[in-house]
């Protein structure tokens, strides 16, 4: 069973995923441009934003994670999104061995380990500064299908900053952002039901083909076999 809540942590999203048994999870996680700070029957690893679908290999029976809104994992966990593109890394590698051992402890001892994902983030997120505003408003501009020239422009910056800081802070230049995160509002009309069509016209795709062609190049699926896919996911949650 799946479930999310939204985190204290501004932006951020709680998640659980239990399994009466270790399970090789069925689940295709779709690019979103965030990254996750993720707890897997006591082994913690961090998952960078992805620029193509991914799906575990590992039989986990139980998962807590903490999605952090985008952009705001590197000034969290002090690493530049960049260098975990597309990868799932052990904390270890990036705060040494006894760090990463002690935190993976304390949030396998908790009563509840997606809250202890929650408190831990809360405290770095206390000691390194509240989000920068100016990457905020980039993906909440991106986010809403503005133009990558008009948003660069519109926020003072010049291409090659805005390519930087979107390196930094995304995982990748802000023509990837852009694609990833109109990707993410198209899923989000396919699931409501909507004709393709309309979900095309909506997201900001030229047509239902242009729609098609990047759900499979960033998604691995279509949107047509990932309607039937949240169907089914919805129905099976709503049995008592």
């Amino acid at each position: 069973m799946y479930e999310e809540r939204p985190a204290r942590l501004d932006g951020a999203v709680l998640w659980t995923r239990t399994a009466p048994a270790p399970v090789v999870s069925e689940a295709l996680v779709v690019p979103d441009g965030c990254m996750d700070l993720i707890w897997a029957d006591g082994r913690l690893l961090v998952a960078g934003a992805d620029t193509r679908a991914h799906r575990s290999t590992e039989a986990v029976a139980r998962y807590a994670g903490l999605r952090f809104a985008p952009g705001d994992a590197p000034r969290i966990l002090g690493v530049p999104a960049a260098e975990l593109r597309d990868r799932r890394v052990d904390p270890a590698d990036l705060w040494g061995d006894g760090t990463a051992r002690r935190l993976a402890e304390r949030i396998g001892t908790a009563p509840d380990p997606a809250a202890a994902l929650e408190a831990y983030a809360l405290r770095r997120a206390a000691r390194t500064g509240p989000a920068d505003p100016l990457t905020r408003a980039v993906a909440a501009r991106l986010g809403a299908g503005r133009p990558v020239g008009e948003t660069a422009e519109a926020l003072g910056l010049g291409a090659r900053r805005l390519h930087r800081l979107s390196l930094d802070a995304f995982g990748y230049g802000p023509k990837t952002l852009a694609r990833v995160l109109r990707l993410q509002r198209a899923l989000e009309l396919v699931r409501t039901g909507l004709p393709l069509t309309e979900v095309a016209a909506r997201a900001g795709y030229a047509d239902q083909a242009h729609l098609t062609r990047d759900t499979r190049a960033l998604a691995g699926t279509t949107p047509g076999a990932y309607a039937r896919v949240s169907a089914e996911v919805s129905a099976n949650s709503e049995i008592p």
